[in-house]
């Protein structure tokens, strides 16, 4: 196993991406696939398949290709998703609310344990079936290994002061949907979801593509 410092987050993006193509060949009754042909049927790049996979390892057989369940427990295994992983929402609205829906939780190994606000009105209810708990409670839920990862969705002046708790509970991976940059330990990973920032490329795209006309 390479040092995590030389592999880079666009690395661990695209082995994800791999993960899922595979994932859906697999299905479909697939036993091997080479990287040209994982390339050319979800339009990804050959040459850099099997470089990013080179940083791990040699998974391959030349003339033959990856042997698609073989692969998958190892990208499995390198991406950490061979364990349970419990979410924590900060922040119990509409986003957070939505989140806790999020139909792709319920096709991973992470699960939302428990949303967390401030609103008394809001805290010692359900939603669903996840508690709402008080933000003062996060460090005894982190403690108690209730969450190993958290996501902030909570407006934007607020969203700081959500992280340095977070952080102060104890946890090291976080996930931002709070439209404003936040500042962390070099210990703990944020991971900043803007949409605004989505759209205005797509703007950019739009207005781009109507000037050419």
């Amino acid at each position: 196993m390479p040092r995590i410092e030389k592999i880079s987050e666009l690395t661990t993006m695209r082995l994800s991406i791999y993960l899922r193509c595979l994932k859906e060949m697999a299905a479909e009754g697939a036993a091997s696939v080479s990287s040209d042909t994982l390339a050319k049927r979800f339009h990804l790049n050959s040459a850099q398949i099997r470089k990013d996979l080179a940083n791990f390892g040699e998974f391959g057989v030349r003339g033959v290709g990856y042997n698609i369940e073989q692969l998958s427990e190892h990208l499995v295994r390198i991406l950490g998703l061979d364990r349970e992983h419990q979410v924590g929402i900060i922040g119990a609205g509409r986003l957070g609310m939505a989140l806790t829906d999020y139909y792709g939780f319920r096709q991973t190994n992470f699960t939302v344990t428990a949303l967390f606000d401030t609103d008394k009105t809001k805290v010692g209810r359900t939603y669903g079936e996840v508690a709402i708990l008080d933000i003062s409670e996060i460090k005894r839920a982190v403690s108690d290994g209730l969450i190993d990862v958290a996501v902030i969705a909570v407006p934007a002046p607020f969203a700081q002061e959500a992280l340095d708790i977070v952080v102060e509970a104890g946890v090291k991976a976080v996930m931002n949907f709070a439209p404003v940059p936040l500042k962390a330990p070099s210990d703990v990973k944020v991971k900043s979801i803007d949409l605004t920032i989505a759209l205005e490329s797509l703007s950019y795209f739009l207005a781009t593509k109507n000037g050419s006309e």
